[in-house]
C-alpha cells in the first residue's frame, strides 16, 4: 500500500511514516521543510519538497496515486492564527482543498485528517469532552480545522472519499519544534537544559490534555486499518495545568528553576480534556505513555540534541 504523509517531515508526521513504514507500506512525505526536518525521516521514506498550496503538490498526489493520504500538514500556531487569521486560512483551508481536489481525482480510497480536539470545542461544558460536544472554537486555527472537517464531509457525501477526523489533544514528546510549532513542552525542555528563563503565560492555571507524539502515531495507522468514518478524539482524558507541567518538566531535566509569568494570550482557553471512549471502541487504541513517562523521553531528547550529559537518572 502507498501512504503520502503531509507534514511527514515534521513533529507528528515523521512517526506517523514510522509506524506505516513498520508495517510494510511505501511512503512519501510532502513537507515544505518550513518546520520538518529532513532528519526526522526514515531514510527509506520518499521525500517531495512542495507547500500544500501549490500546482506541484496537488501534481505529486495524481502523479504517485497513494491509497491513503494522511494530512498532517498546517499552520497550526493558535496565537499566530489570531494574529494573521489570512494565512491561517490561506494554509489550513485553501492548502488542504488543493489536496483533497487531487485526492478526489487520484482515485485516493481513505484520506486520515489531524484534526485538533484541543482547540475544536472551546470553552467546554463537560470534562471530558466527547465528539458530540458543540464546536465552539476560539481561535482562527481552531476554525480552519472544523471548516476541514467540513469539507471531507461534503467530499464523502458528494465522491464518496471516506475519511477519518483525528481530533488531537495538545501532542507533545520527540522531535517537537520549539520554534515553528509553539509547544510549550518543546519550548520549556529546550530551555530548561540551556539554562535559559522559562515564562508562563497567564497564571498557568490552564489546563490540557497531554498525549505523547507516538502515540497519536499509531492511531493514525489504525485509523488506516479500522472501516470507520467521522471524527474520533485521540486525547488521555487527563487535565495537566501548566504550572504542574512546568514542575514535572524542571524535576525531568534536574532543574531547580522557577518560571515567569506573563499576561494571557488572546485566543487562549482556560481548560482543554477531550473523552477518549470513541477511540477505543472504534480504533482499539488509548495512550500507552503517561505524561510523567513522556515528559522523560521528551527531555532526554532534548538533551541529546543539545548534547548535554543528564544530571538526573532513573
Amino acid at each position: 500500500m502507498k501512504v503520502l504523509v503531509t507534514g511527514g517531515a515534521g513533529f507528528i508526521g515523521s512517526h506517523v511514516c514510522d509506524e506505516f513504514l513498520r508495517d510494510g507500506h511505501e511512503v512519501i512525505a510532502l513537507d515544505d521543510l518550513s518546520g520538518g526536518k529532513r532528519e526526522n525521516l526514515d531514510p527509506r521514506v520518499r521525500l517531495a519538497v512542495h507547500d500544500i498550496r501549490s500546482r506541484e503538490a496537488a501534481e505529486l498526489i495524481k502523479a504517485e496515486k497513494p491509497q491513503v493520504l494522511c494530512h498532517l500538514a498546517a499552520q497550526m500556531d493558535v496565537r499566530r492564527s489570531v494574529d494573521d487569521p489570512g494565512f491561517d486560512a490561506d494554509v489550513n483551508i485553501r492548502g488542504f482543498l488543493n489536496l483533497l481536489e487531487a485526492a478526489r481525482v487520484s482515485g485516493v480510497k481513505k484520506v486520515i485528517f489531524s484534526s485538533t480536539g484541543g482547540a475544536i470545542y472551546g470553552e467546554q461544558d463537560v470534562f471530558p469532552a466527547p465528539e458530540g460536544h458543540p464546536t465552539r472554537p476560539l481561535s482562527p486555527y481552531g476554525v480552519s480545522k472544523a471548516a476541514g472537517e467540513l469539507y471531507l464531509g461534503y467530499y464523502r457525501a458528494q465522491y464518496g472519499l471516506p475519511y477519518v477526523a483525528l481530533r488531537y489533544a495538545n501532542v507533545y514528546g520527540p522531535r517537537q519544534n520549539p520554534h515553528g510549532e509553539a509547544g510549550v513542552v518543546a519550548i520549556f525542555s529546550q530551555r530548561l537544559i540551556a539554562g535559559q528563563a522559562c515564562t508562563i503565560f497567564g497564571e498557568g492555571k490552564q489546563t490540557r490534555d497531554f498525549v505523547f507524539g507516538p502515540d497519536v502515531a499509531r492511531a493514525n495507522r489504525l485509523a488506516f486499518e479500522k472501516d470507520y468514518v467521522g471524527a474520533i478524539n485521540i486525547g488521555t482524558g487527563v487535565e495537566t495545568d501548566i504550572n504542574r507541567l512546568f514542575s514535572l518538566l524542571a524535576e525531568g531535566a534536574g532543574s531547580t528553576a522557577t518560571a515567569a509569568h506573563a499576561p494571557g494570550k488572546p485566543g487562549e482557553q482556560l481548560r482543554s480534556c477531550i473523552d477518549n471512549a470513541l477511540a477505543k471502541k472504534v480504533l482499539g487504541w488509548e495512550p500507552t505513555v503517561d505524561i510523567r513517562e513522556g515528559l522523560r523521553r521528551t527531555i532526554a531528547f532534548f538533551r541529546e540534541k543539545a548534547g548535554t550529559p543528564s544530571r538526573v537518572h532513573g
